[in-house]
């Protein structure tokens, strides 16, 4: 797959789910500023991807238009599993690298299974991409847009009741129309 396919898909899964029904409030506003960055890293081993992943908070610090970068993982990470593992890395890469309070981390991937939820859950989908993510926030924004949003700790339960309420198969089908 060329590099081009894979951040074409994941714009059109931001668009046509992500935006379209609202799973993240506040994407309609970066979407339209056109302010999200994507961008797609070929390494497939941890070091490298911990290291790109900081080049990234790097590229953020200095470019402050920028407000969020979706990090995409088209190799190497297809495992849920290993994959939590480099979330967990690069969770602990990023405190050790002074970015603690500065920028977060949200997660995404094909077979995202939340804990104690079977796999074919419907709610998975609420973090279910085309490619396994990392979604760098700038911790500041967040806290602005979340103390500007009437009842942030509803946004959970209100994407899990819309996701059960229309079931896997449509988002099934959401994923696969955004790879083609």
């Amino acid at each position: 797959m060329e590099q081009h396919e894979c951040l074409t898909h994941t714009e059109n899964w931001v668009k046509d789910v992500i935006m379209k029904y609202n799973i993240c409030p506040f994407a309609r506003r970066e979407v339209e500023r056109a302010s999200i960055r994507y961008v797609a890293i070929e390494e497939t081993k941890t070091k490298a991807v911990l290291k790109a992943l900081i080049e990234e908070c790097k590229y953020l610090d200095s470019h402050p238009d920028t407000e969020t970068t979706l990090f995409i993982l088209p190799r190497g990470f297809e495992g849920f599993y290993p994959y939590l593992d480099l979330v967990d890395y690069a969770t602990d890469e990023l405190i050790e690298q002074g970015y603690e309070g500065v920028y977060q981390l949200a997660t995404f991937h094909p077979d995202y299974c939340f804990e104690g939820e079977p796999q074919d859950s419907a709610a998975n989908f609420t973090n279910r991409a085309p490619y396994p993510c990392l979604h760098i926030i700038r911790e500041a924004s967040m806290e602005f847009a979340l103390a500007n949003y009437s009842d942030p700790e509803s946004i959970p339960e209100r994407n899990i009741a819309f996701a059960e309420r229309k079931g896997s198969d449509f988002f099934i089908q959401l994923l696969q129309h955004c790879t083609k």
